[in-house]
């Protein structure tokens, strides 16, 4: 079953989430585990990931988000804007996400662990995002820069999240995540 089929499945059933984290020392390197992906905001904030306790959760909860934007728009928006926290999308924001879709809906599958353009960015279940810090991701008090690598990527993409000191929330304040890849090999002329 595709990636694709098994969303449309969760989203016609619509329940369930798990997850898993670990950190290093020095440069910090998380692992988050999603047993399923949410198919809409209800889901998600039943999610224990969706406390955005840990940055890394609100950072995998982000790429997920982002996949079902092929599938549903409006959920996934809903979904990054529950992530966003007081700071709302604005109609820039969802004009960009819906430009970088265009015959791209590939992209945030590339960051789960097994996808490479070769499989056609399929994710190994269950879904694995491997996020990590450098020296420079805690350089400005409040804001945490986590980066992750894609399947179909030379250099790791970023994902910027901002502190809420009166809850200690982790929320998603920029996302560079929508950048080109290479293709995958059934829509490549050239493989």
């Amino acid at each position: 079953m595709s990636f694709f089929d098994r969303l449309k499945q969760q989203a016609a059933n619509a329940k369930g989430n798990s997850s898993n984290s670990s950190s290093g020392g020095g440069n910090a390197t998380y692992s988050v585990v999603l047993h399923d992906l949410p198919v809409n905001l209800a889901q998600l904030q039943s999610m224990p990931e969706a406390s955005l306790k840990e940055p890394q959760n609100t950072a995998a909860l982000t790429i997920a988000a982002l996949c079902i934007y092929p599938i549903d728009k409006n959920a996934s928006l809903e979904m990054l804007s529950f992530l966003q926290g007081p700071r709302e999308l604005t109609p820039y924001d969802k004009q960009f996400i819906q430009d970088r879709f265009r015959d791209k809906d590939y992209v945030p599958r590339s960051y789960f662990e097994g996808a490479t353009p070769n499989n056609n960015y399929e994710p190994s279940v269950p879904y694995t995002i491997t996020l990590f810090e450098n020296p420079y991701s805690r350089s400005q008090e409040g804001y945490l820069t986590l980066h992750v690598n894609s399947g179909g990527a030379d250099s790791p993409r970023q994902i910027k999240l901002r502190l809420k000191p009166s809850t200690g929330q982790w929320f998603l304040w920029e996302q560079f995540l929508l950048s080109d890849i290479r293709k995958p090999v059934s829509a490549d002329p050239w493989a």
